[in-house]
């Protein structure tokens, strides 16, 4: 098959993928890609590489899919790399497509615009997979590559770096039928020692991370058959519903939660980590008696010992240890509802006014909405654990803890799903690292509702300075007028001051089916009973 340019192959790769928008900036290094696209397609120009990432990984992340980024080489490259480890560390399919100078002077130093050194060693370090194109015979088949990287468990960004000279050019595609990669298989005398376990368990918990979403009837057909309440870290939420009765949530390191696992008999670990901030700093303690299964081989064990390890896909392992879960002791039930509900209202009730906010967006969202969340307070103490999410689709948030990408997430995630409301909760700090992005919501107008929660700042940092320090470091920043600068942006305008407004403003701006900037004024509003500090440890004298 010929395709006239690069950007017409590009657009048959995509349409292969099921893409139909891409985020990116136009450049001298990727114009005949952009154009095709623009052409073809939907392209959103972002203001910043990083965005574009953050963009096409949620518009991944909201389909169950992926989602594509272009970038331009040398510094556009480089911006982009913030959000590729985002990626990375969240294992999100992104097919990110990155110009290169010309093929002639490639790796000559010589200081051609643009050109950076080892461009393809830096995609490396933060892709899943990361390549050259070397020709206009071997594109198709490394876009295909890294896509089939990308959505390959665990997961990541796949890079293409492809020189302008080569996008020009008439390419020549050879389709070829993508090989089947097997999955790995539990070993059987393991599945079976671990099934014995699960079969004796009358306490039985289930900790569901990010590997669970991949498996969500299996997951919820093993906790109806065995009755364990199931716990989640903030990447498994939505896995199973979160108004299911036995679904407690991410909520681990709680003192009722603590005190359950020391009770447990038995607890599964399905596709987590087990992330330093859900576990606080790996002091929590977990039940000797432990199942884990993952898709990475070097997971299993690595945080915390497990009596029996399974190498396998969720849904594998989950649909052989099915048959052998035995329903839970009489009054376990209760005790999961129980600690169910203490945990949700004593974070509610923690909270203080913020929880009208918490209430108003999740009565204002239909139950298949977009929440995506930057990192901020109001997403690290409640949007994290109490916002309720019924799929993970919907549970958009960096996993790696970056700040600033919440924005780019939600434009992303908004043009993914058009017939869903789409929420982005944001602080003032982390949305000043791409303020530029309003401008994209301005332009492209989706049903995104922008939630800005003004304190003036860093208020995390600001607590644990307050809290441990004698003095504040770089954490009072310069605050615009959020009015003014929706205003001037062409936004509708919204602010919640008090718990009575937010009810109303949230069921206007989600009604009104476009964009619209929300300031939560923090001042106005009013403290939290107490002031959040991340759960990270901070040696003292």
């Amino acid at each position: 098959m010929h395709h006239t340019t690069g950007g017409d192959l590009l657009v048959a790769v995509l349409r292969e993928l099921g893409i139909d928008t891409v985020f990116g900036i136009v450049s001298v290094h990727n114009l005949p890609l952009v154009e095709a696209v623009d052409r073809e397609l939907r392209f959103v120009p972002v203001r910043h590489e990083a965005s574009a990432v953050s963009a096409a990984d949620a518009y991944g992340r909201a389909r169950g899919s992926i989602g594509c980024a272009l970038t331009s080489t040398g510094t556009g490259a480089g911006n982009a790399a913030g959000s590729l480890i985002e990626s990375l560390s969240a294992g999100s399919a992104v097919l990110h497509v990155t110009g290169q100078i010309d093929s002639a002077f490639l790796g000559s130093g010589r200081g051609f615009i643009h050109e950076t050194k080892d461009q393809l060693g830096m995609l490396r370090a933060v892709s899943a997979y990361a390549e050259t194109v070397t020709s206009t015979e071997d594109a198709g088949r490394i876009l295909r590559e890294a896509a089939r990287a990308a959505l390959s468990d665990p997961g990541g960004p796949g890079s293409v770096e492809w020189p302008v000279d080569l996008q020009y050019a008439a390419q020549t595609d050879e389709v070829a039928e993508a090989p089947v990669l097997p999955r790995p298989a539990p070993d059987d005398a393991e599945l079976a020692r671990a099934a014995e376990l699960l079969a004796s368990a009358r306490r039985p918990l289930i900790w569901a991370g990010g590997g669970a979403t991949r498996a969500p009837e299996q997951l919820a057909a093993l906790v109806e058959a065995t009755g364990a309440g199931l716990l989640t870290s903030n990447s498994g939420r939505g896995a199973v519903p979160e108004d299911h009765p036995r679904v407690i949530g991410n909520f681990a390191t709680t003192p009722a939660v603590r005190a359950l696992l020391a009770d447990a008999d038995v607890l599964l670990t399905v596709g987590t980590h087990f992330r330093s901030n859900e576990t606080a700093d790996y002091a929590l303690k977990l039940p000797e008696a432990h199942i884990q299964i993952d898709i990475d081989a070097d997971a299993l064990g690595r945080t915390y010992p497990a009596r029996h390890t399974l190498h396998a896909h969720a849904a594998d392992a989950l649909e052989r240890l099915l048959p052998h879960g035995r329903p839970a002791e009489t009054g376990w039930g209760e005790r999961i509802a129980a600690v169910r509900e203490e945990v949700r209202t004593a974070l509610h009730e923690s909270i203080g006014p913020q929880a009208a906010v918490c209430d108003a967006i999740r009565a204002a969202l239909p139950r298949e909405a977009v929440v995506a969340r930057d990192v901020t307070i109001a997403s690290s103490s409640w949007g994290n654990r109490l916002l309720e999410m019924y799929d993970p689709r919907d549970n958009v948030f960096p996993r790696g803890g970056g700040i600033g990408q919440g924005l780019g997430m939600g434009i992303g995630a908004a043009l993914a799903r058009p017939d869903s409301p789409t929420v982005v909760m944001a602080g003032d700090g982390g949305l000043a690292v791409h303020l530029g992005e309003l401008l994209t919501l301005a332009q492209e107008r989706p049903a995104l509702t922008l939630v800005v929660f003004n304190d003036g700042g860093y208020g995390v940092l600001r607590n644990m300075q307050d809290r441990y320090s004698e003095r504040r470091s770089g954490v009072d920043l310069a605050t615009p007028d959020f009015e003014l600068l929706a205003r001037a942006c062409g936004l509708p305008y919204a602010r919640i001051a008090a718990p009575e407004h937010a009810q109303p403003v949230m069921e206007h701006a989600i009604a009104s089916r476009g964009p619209v900037l929300v300031e939560v004024d923090l001042a106005e509003l009013g403290p939290m009973k107490t002031p959040f500090t991340p759960p990270v440890t901070i040696p003292t004298a």
